[in-house]
């Protein structure tokens, strides 16, 4: 069983509800689509919150580095 059953839950009874009370295709489909995404962000976004504050460093200091690059191909200089 997976650690959260949030996701997969709404969407199943999402969708049963909305075919129960005879919504639209596109109704039963966007449902689904957001069910889905919110289970992606559950999962691809740490909980921990040692977890979250590794992530948010890692990320800020990798988006530091890229914008060091940009910065270095625009004046041309490279440091060696």
């Amino acid at each position: 069983m997976g650690r959260n059953m949030v996701p997969g839950i709404l969407c199943a009874l999402g969708g049963l509800a909305a075919i129960l009370v005879g919504a639209p295709w596109w109704c039963i489909v966007l449902i689904t689509f957001l069910a889905l995404a919110a289970g992606v962000v559950q999962t691809v976004f740490p909980h921990d919150s040692q977890d979250k504050l590794r992530w948010w460093t890692n990320r800020r200091s990798y988006l530091g580095r890229r914008h060091q690059l940009r910065m270095l191909k625009r004046t041309g200089k490279r440091s060696d």
